[in-house]
């Protein structure tokens, strides 16, 4: 869990600095250079034999990341940094839904903590204080679908796939991802020319941390621990996210309301981890 738990405060941190470091920067753009920084930490793992499976882990990175992504960052023209982690609250409730309509069964524990978790997030910010375009919310929702999508489908496909090892199962993931942002970008390349110094180091910290790295780190942790974990520890980053808006970013939102809400998904984490949600093992680890 300690993964996800890292993670989470980077993304958290990462809502504002797409809002505030990057207005106005064009969000095609934004993915396409992001994701190539992304592409170049693990380029090395390609230059390993090719193995059954890459092909898979190609349209996995083109939903759980091109896609999301294409989806995510346009967003940001119309929402808020708080706007924006509040309307990914039900990504936990996709995540546990999916995994359960994939394995034919409903397991109640796992989509109440999903449950709960959203209600958490919902109170970290205000449910009530989204007024940003209708517009914005559905890309939203729309991008926290391919996240979920993306996440479940990888611990499937690495169970089938374990030779690759999670090294090489990313990198493939990413070439799948940057295809679909690069082609969404090629008529705006010319733009690059006018990033500037403050454009190119956050551009580089959200590739090569945020992207590059955290991605890893969470479909690594992804694997080690129960469907209903996951689901929760999707929303983790909500509260955090809405506490550097807060402090960072000087964005206005309620802190009894934060505290309150970051505490309903602990509840709902406690819930998730419980001993009888623990007969579903967690996937097994092998490789890094």
């Amino acid at each position: 869990m300690r993964y996800l738990v890292l993670v989470s405060i980077v993304w958290g941190a990462s809502f504002g600095l797409l809002k505030h470091a990057l207005a106005g920067v064009d969000p095609d753009l934004v993915n396409a250079v992001r994701m190539g920084h992304a592409l170049l930490v693990f380029l090395p793992a390609l230059l390993r034999p090719s193995r059954r499976g890459r092909l898979e882990f190609a349209a996995l990175g083109a939903v759980q990341f091109g896609l999301m992504y294409s989806l995510y960052n346009r967003s940001f023209a119309l929402l808020q940094g708080h706007e924006v982690a509040l309307a990914t609250l039900l990504t936990p409730l996709y995540v546990a839904l999916f995994d359960d309509l994939l394995q034919r069964r409903f397991r109640w524990r796992y989509v109440a903590a999903a449950i709960l978790s959203v209600g958490g997030a919902a109170i970290s910010v205000g449910a009530g204080r989204i007024e940003g375009a209708l517009d914005g919310l559905l890309l939203l929702q729309a991008a926290n679908l391919c996240f979920a999508v993306g996440q479940v489908w990888y611990r499937r496909a690495f169970g089938r796939h374990r030779e690759l090892g999670d090294a090489e199962a990313m990198a493939w993931a990413y070439v799948g991802g940057f295809a679909v942002v690069l082609a969404a970008a090629m008529p705006k390349l010319d733009l690059v020319a006018e990033l500037g110094t403050t454009h190119w180091l956050t551009l580089a910290w959200l590739g090569v941390v945020a992207s590059g790295l955290c991605f890893y780190w969470w479909n690594l942790g992804a694997r080690r621990v129960n469907a209903g974990v996951l689901a929760v520890m999707n929303d983790l980053k909500i509260p955090l996210g809405v506490l550097f808006s807060l402090v960072v970013f000087r964005e206005s939102a309620s802190w009894p309301r934060l505290l309150f809400g970051a505490a309903v998904i602990v509840s709902a984490l406690y819930l998730a981890s419980r001993e009888g949600a623990r007969k579903e093992a967690p996937l097994a680890t092998a490789d890094v």
